[in-house]
């Protein structure tokens, strides 16, 4: 029986959707660095961070690096959100269609059955509810959000803004509706702690640090652009309730990223089953340790948006001197599960002004290599 006129026409629409959306999406992840410089332009040139793309109001960037251990964290398990969660009608032109004609729930839907990369899970999070880096006692105010929440606004904005690029009369319905990407009563933000590592050799005065080349097969976000490393969420390490305060600690976040990331260790820390003992972990409790004695230092240096997926990050810098570095890192493994590692670059001005202006780096990470240089905190 041959199908209906009417049928054909749906048929045609929902190929021609997603053949639309996947042109899009291309567009996005081959042009991303570009795109987020020129998404800057659409704000007041006071609000970029350190003269490179990232976002952020006055209260978000420190005048001088304070200790990471001093941002004093705030959990409010009750905070509800009622701005944009990426679910509404005005996200639509960023989602194609399903097979039977309706539009996915959500960018986040759309990408786990269209384009999944190799990690791609709805964990739970802490998400901002409001911050102040500022003030004589720096805080961050936190409550319960998921992964897919920023995925839902920022990813489903940047596919927005890439579209727009394409066909200029397409409206930007979304990046609208959520206005200053900074606002946190407007749309959910995670945080992400990107984490700029130095291995400090105090004898030479010589110092190196690390970066990342971020996959676009592996990752569901900022794929092909450089970053510093370690980075990731601000998230307890599993599931099981008794993490979600035990975990509450940026120093403890950025402790687990470093083993994952520079040593390729396992995100699985049994936390499933108890909660992770940092003090008998000897990679922790010999970092902590640095930290009392000084052979190791932990900053902060701001907190920003990208301004073209609203990604936003929690700025720091972790200087190791050599000796402890090589006990620890002695081998900074070439690949993980994101991504590269590449070699160690030297921290001179020569070569962060080579990342910071001329390379695809992510804005979180362009930013905080920039700060890093100009507080010298290498």
């Amino acid at each position: 029986m041959n199908s209906s006129p009417s049928a054909n026409s749906e048929s045609d629409k929902v190929a021609e959707s997603r053949r639309r959306w996947f042109d899009e999406r291309r567009y996005l992840v081959d042009n991303r660095h570009q795109l987020a410089i020129d998404a800057a332009d659409g704000y007041a040139p006071d609000r970029r961070v350190a003269g490179t793309p990232l976002l952020a109001p006055e209260s978000w960037i420190p005048a001088k690096p304070i200790p990471l251990t001093s941002v004093a964290l705030e959990f409010d398990s009750a905070a509800d959100f009622t701005g944009t969660t990426g679910r509404e009608s005005v996200a639509h032109g960023s989602i194609p269609l399903r097979i039977d004609g309706s539009h996915y729930g959500s960018y986040a839907e759309t990408i786990a059955d269209l384009a999944p990369p190799a990690v791609f899970e709805n964990r739970s999070t802490y998400r901002l509810i409001s911050a102040d880096l500022t003030t004589a006692t720096p805080f961050l105010r936190m409550g319960r959000g998921t992964y897919f929440d920023s995925i839902n606004t920022g990813e489903a904005s940047a596919h927005e803004y890439a579209a727009q690029r394409l066909a200029p009369a397409k409206p930007a319905s979304l990046r609208s509706a959520i206005g200053d990407p900074w606002d946190a009563t407007s749309r959910p933000v995670n945080i992400a702690i990107s984490t700029l590592t130095i291995r400090r050799d105090e004898d030479t005065g010589d110092s190196t640090f690390f970066l990342h080349w971020r996959d676009p097969a592996k990752v569901g976000h900022a794929g092909g652009l450089y970053q510093v490393v370690p980075v990731g969420i601000f998230q307890p390490s599993a599931a099981a309730s008794w993490n979600e305060q035990h975990d509450f600690s940026l120093w403890r976040n950025v402790v687990r990223e470093l083993s994952e990331e520079l040593l390729g260790e396992s995100e699985d820390y049994g936390s499933s089953v108890k909660p992770i003992s940092y003090d008998e972990w000897p990679f922790a409790a010999r970092l902590s340790a640095g930290l009392d004695d000084g052979s190791v230092q932990a900053s902060c240096v701001g907190l920003g948006v990208d301004p073209l997926t609203f990604a936003t990050d929690l700025l720091t810098v972790v200087s190791i001197n050599s000796p402890l570095f090589d006990e620890l890192f002695g081998k900074v493994v070439e690949a993980n599960d994101e991504g590269r590692v590449l070699a160690p670059q030297p921290f001179t001005g020569e070569v962060v002004d080579e990342f910071v202006r001329h390379q695809p780096m992510q804005a979180a990470g362009a930013a905080v290599l920039q700060l890093a240089w100009d507080h010298r905190l290498g």
